[in-house]
């Protein structure tokens, strides 16, 4: 890789790395959509924590400390399989958030016309998408030693509203009585229409990665990549699960708005009670930020991602250049936000309700954002047999077993979200509309990356 015209700088040390992974991967914009599940998602939770989250967090612990350069999974990709396969896995990682961006502003205006602003209509809510889409990207330019407070600052507030959610859940369930039936029979997974929400519980989990996107940022990636996901991963996992449950004992499962889920519960939990008044504003205007902070986040990371793609002069040159101040992917950002733009204006013109502009992104931009990680798995495994002399400070456990059983579970898992994602949940008013968008989209994008890599091999032999 072609060292940058102003070099990385050291900002990222275990702390960082464990807020920076708790922001990523915590996302409060999916936790109604999980509770949508119904009570059985907690059954989902746990099941999928055993068979997904663990053996998944196990082999980016051993890729990311292992190969700790700046790129990531580009990297890793790349190392296993060569420059194609790495640069079709940059480009998705990365036009991913521009496509997740304007969902999760979708979801922010929502919010905010449903508790602060009822006079916003649909063109003021596609107004306030974009202009968050572009102080995203002003954000994501400046100084990472300023920038990474935000996903800082995110982790925390994310983690304190979510324990806050299912806080008041456990109390409303207490006093007033729950929403739903919490028995154990209502825990165990089942097969049902609600299922078309299911593959948010593995989104949900994705993100572990992302921190070695700026490998060469950090101080010491080798001993605090595998520290950071194990730190993460306890607070992870048990935060969810209790926002999940917050929603679900205030809110009958027929009722869940996948777009105003958590504000809808706090409400209803702060309802008749003058002293909790404040709370439900002070905990929605919470809510707004940590849609921010998540941006913030993943874009610091993917935009490192196809910075680091640039560099290797596998796609146009543009995406490596780096801001001769600040030291970010300036271009990239610039790029993202355009993108962004152009599918929140769409969207906004093509679908009459919120929830469904929402899915609808939303579902695009994780059946892009999951591909790569049909080609992780695999790489892990592939570079274990071909790489075995590559210094490795943490490994799977359990020898060559662990790490074939790792790598099995972490596909079937991707697989079966990948492919749930097409199932159009019945929230959404135009059927036709969805699926078009979505495989279009999807085979768009796959093309568009093959034809960027050509670009570059011609360039390259020119």
């Amino acid at each position: 890789m072609e060292a940058p015209a102003v070099p990385w700088r050291k900002a990222l040390g275990l702390v960082d790395l464990v807020l920076f992974t708790a922001s990523a991967i915590i996302v409060a914009d999916t936790v109604a959509a999980s509770a949508a599940i119904g009570v059985q998602a907690m059954g989902w939770w746990i099941l999928s924590i055993v068979l997904f989250f663990l053996p998944y967090g196990l082999v980016t612990a051993e890729l990311g400390s292992a190969w700790p350069q700046e790129g990531g999974i580009y990297v890793w990709v790349r190392e296993a399989y060569g420059p194609f396969w790495g640069t079709l896995t940059s480009w998705l990682y990365w036009i991913n958030v521009a496509y997740w961006m304007p969902s999760v502003y979708v979801l922010f205006s929502g919010v905010l016309a449903s508790v602060f602003w009822p006079a916003l209509g649909n063109v003021g809510q596609a107004v306030v998408t974009v202009v968050l889409v572009w102080i995203t990207v002003a954000l994501g330019v400046i100084d990472i030693r300023v920038a990474k407070w935000i996903p800082n600052v995110g982790a925390v507030v994310k983690v304190a509203l979510l324990l806050l959610l299912g806080g008041m859940g456990a109390w409303f369930a207490a006093t007033r009585g729950a929403a739903n039936s919490f028995v154990p029979s209502e825990w165990v997974p089942r097969w049902s229409a609600t299922l078309s929400f299911l593959p948010v519980i593995v989104y949900n989990y994705m993100g572990f990665e992302l921190m070695s996107a700026a490998g060469e940022e950090m101080h010491n990636p080798r001993r605090d990549v595998p520290l950071a996901i194990l730190l993460a991963g306890i607070v992870i996992a048990g935060v969810y699960m209790l926002a999940t449950f917050g929603v679900l004992a205030a809110i009958p499962l027929e009722n869940i708005n996948i777009v105003t889920g958590i504000t809808d519960a706090l409400k209803v939990m702060t309802e008749g009670v003058p002293a909790l008044s404040g709370l439900f504003y002070l905990a929605s205007a919470l809510l707004l930020a940590t849609f921010l902070a998540n941006m913030v986040t993943w874009s610091l990371g993917a935009n490192r991602v196809i910075a680091a793609t640039g560099l290797d002069k596998q796609v146009p040159s543009i995406l490596g250049h780096i801001h001769p101040r600040y030291g970010s992917p300036d271009y990239a950002y610039i790029m993202m936000g355009v993108v962004a733009t152009i599918l929140a204006v769409g969207n906004h013109l093509t679908f009459t309700t919120v929830a469904s502009v929402f899915w609808t992104i939303f579902a695009l931009s994780s059946v892009v954002f999951l591909l790569p990680y049909l080609l992780m798995f695999p790489a892990f495994l592939t570079l274990r047999l071909r790489r075995p002399h590559q210094p490795r400070p943490f490994t799977v456990p359990g020898g060559a077993v662990g790490a074939w059983l790792s790598t099995i579970l972490g596909e079937f898992f991707i697989l079966i979200a990948v492919i749930f994602f097409f199932m159009p949940p019945e929230e959404t008013t135009n059927v036709w509309a969805y699926e078009i968008q979505l495989i279009g989209g999807t085979l768009l994008t796959i093309l568009v990356g093959v034809l960027i890599y050509a670009q570059g091999r011609r360039r390259a032999s020119a």
